[in-house]
Order: structure tokens, then C-alpha cells, then sequence
């Protein structure tokens, strides 16, 4: 994200209120890294979104994905990780597929101000 004056893909970064509260390194790393993604989602191209337990299970519901798009849509691609290592996707198909799990997402997460407000109560707790 460093140094970019446009976003690479679309669509907001979304996660789960379970990988908010884990604290890998401790609570001082924890409320670091929570700090860190409240000060990334003030910039103007960084949509954070918070999906509360109460929305339930959602497609794509522990996979990373990242969809990357440009100007030319026929040069779209996701990324989505796996145990053996990363999956790039460009057909169309697929594009479609990762682009409505995305939107669904959208719809049952947090709006910004509400997901960041839920980010700094955690921290606050830290």
C-alpha cells in the first residue's frame, strides 16, 4: 500500500471479527497492528470493512483473496492462497465467481465509520 496514488484492486479489505481479536505476539503487537489498519483506512483509496459473527457464514469464509483489476478487464485476475501456495484465476468464470463473494461481503459487513469504530473498541481493550 506504501507509496500508491491509486488502489491495485477493487473492492474493500474485508475481515473477520475472529482475526481482529487474535493476538499473535502479544497484546502490545496485537494493538499495533489494529492501530496500523485504522491509520491505513483514513486514506481516501482504503475501504476496511468488519463482518460481525452475527452475519454468519459467508462464501470465501477463510481464504484470502485478492482481486486485482486495472482498466483493461480482460487483464483482471484473483489471487487466493492456499496450503500449498497461491492460485492466480483470469477466466471469466472465475472473475465472476470471486467478484460475487466479494459484493455478498460488502453487503453483510460493517459500514467504515462502524467497522472502525469496532477495530478501536478492541484496541481500547488491548
Amino acid at each position: 500500500m506504501a507509496g500508491l496514488s491509486t488502489p491495485l484492486w477493487r473492492g474493500p479489505e474485508a475481515s473477520c471479527t475472529s482475526a481482529l481479536r487474535m493476538r499473535f505476539g502479544g497484546r502490545a503487537v496485537a494493538r499495533a497492528q489494529l492501530d496500523h489498519l485504522l491509520k491505513k483506512s483514513e486514506q481516501p483509496h482504503i475501504t476496511l470493512l468488519v463482518i460481525p459473527f452475527e452475519a454468519g457464514a459467508f462464501p470465501g469464509a477463510g481464504q484470502t483473496v485478492l482481486y486485482a483489476e486495472g482498466q483493461v478487464p480482460q487483464l483482471d485476475t484473483v489471487q487466493i492462497d492456499n496450503s500449498h501456495g497461491p492460485d492466480f484465476l483470469h477466466a471469466d468464470t472465475q472473475l465472476a465467481k470471486y467478484r460475487a463473494h466479494l459484493d455478498w461481503m460488502e453487503r453483510i459487513a460493517l459500514t467504515p465509520p462502524a467497522s472502525r469504530d469496532f477495530i478501536r473498541s478492541i484496541a481500547n481493550d488491548l
